[in-house]
């Protein structure tokens, strides 16, 4: 849908049609998702298998990347055409800006799909899908550092209870980069390597997003590099949202020995809205991803234990960008989810 949205854009040359995908994924599939509401039946256990092997659901998420890339070049032409005409207009300017941070933003989740699969060429097509957004270290922090620590103070990526979008944004972006450097460090150093090589996969992601943004210079010029950088910045803002809104005040508690205990269905907000789940590959049916991470997202399951989110992500990213409305919201779940007790919430 949100690349139907952007075709029509390109189409129709109106500065306001590129506008189309915000309101798409921002105010119609909320819409669509209100009037179609829940789906909480799980797949059956005894064709989960057959479901994990098919190759369908895999060429799903295959397909994304190509229709990501060609609505990359397809932004970078026409912010070249505008500025060769002298037609730029700020309306249609942050309208194109939002609608490729949007599906360099969505191609995210899938590079989230990816790269928790043992596949090398999953992982690979996980890398090139952040690249546009210059968020390939997201690659080794998520799988390596996130599903670690979610749920504790420790984690840059689970918000804690009260802090709002605007605080967690520059705590998470500049927490996760120190954390994955730190983890791909480590990783080389065990192996007597230093970590400046480009085995390292933070230094190999950056040269990826370098080697791309050279390329889209070479073609379309350097007036192209302002709306690269702030159709990144769109992006990678997007998966913060939903980061920020996964694990919002929800802590794991330690066990007798001092450590914490082990990521189970109450640490991820889940929310299953139907529409939602269809376009983020049941990215909403969190709690099981984390406690089965190479579980692919066509098999996984809703737990009646998982505390539920009012709507799905898209409403509630909205949501988040209203601190006062998301307190109004989200803080009473919080407390209800640990029967009042404030204490066991992750609060720093």
């Amino acid at each position: 849908m949100p690349f139907a949205a952007l075709g029509l854009a390109v189409a129709t040359g109106s500065a306001w049609a590129w506008w189309l995908t915000p309101f798409v994924v921002f105010v119609l599939i909320p819409a669509v998702d209100l009037i179609f509401g829940e789906d909480r039946q799980n797949p059956p256990e005894d064709v989960v298998p057959a479901l994990q092997r098919s190759p369908y659901y895999r060429w799903i998420t295959y397909l994304y990347l190509p229709a990501q890339y060609a609505s990359l070049v397809t932004g970078c032409w026409v912010w070249q055409s505008w500025l060769s005409h002298g037609a730029v207009d700020l309306v249609g300017a942050t309208g194109l800006t939002l609608t490729v941070g949007i599906v360099n933003g969505v191609a995210i989740n899938t590079a989230h799909e990816l790269g928790h699969k043992r596949e090398s060429v999953e992982r690979w097509l996980s890398k090139i899908a952040l690249a546009p957004t210059g968020y390939g270290h997201f690659f080794v922090e998520h799988n390596r550092g996130h599903h670690v620590r979610v749920a504790t103070p420790e984690d840059p990526a689970s918000s804690m209870l009260g802090e709002s979008l605007w605080r967690f944004w520059p705590r998470t972006v500049v927490g996760s980069l120190r954390s994955a450097w730190r983890l791909e460090t480590a990783r080389h150093r065990i192996r007597g390597r230093s970590p400046w090589t480009l085995r390292n996969d933070v230094r190999s992601a950056w040269a990826m997003t370098g080697v791309l943004y050279s390329v889209l210079v070479g073609v379309f010029g350097w007036a192209v590099v302002p709306m690269l950088l702030l159709q990144a910045v769109v992006g990678f803002t997007l998966l913060e949202a939903v980061n920020y809104l996964e694990h919002y005040g929800l802590r794991r508690q330690r066990t007798e020995a001092g450590r914490y205990e082990k990521v189970d269905p109450r640490h991820s907000w889940n929310s299953d809205r139907l529409v939602t789940n269809v376009f983020l590959f049941q990215l909403q049916r969190h709690s099981d991803h984390h406690a089965n991470p190479l579980r692919r997202y066509q098999v996984l399951r809703s737990f009646n234990e998982s505390p539920q989110l009012p709507a799905g992500y898209a409403t509630m990213v909205v949501l988040a960008l209203v601190p006062p409305l998301w307190r109004r919201v989200m803080h009473a779940r919080v407390l209800a989810h640990y029967a009042g007790d404030a204490a066991q919430a992750n609060t720093g």
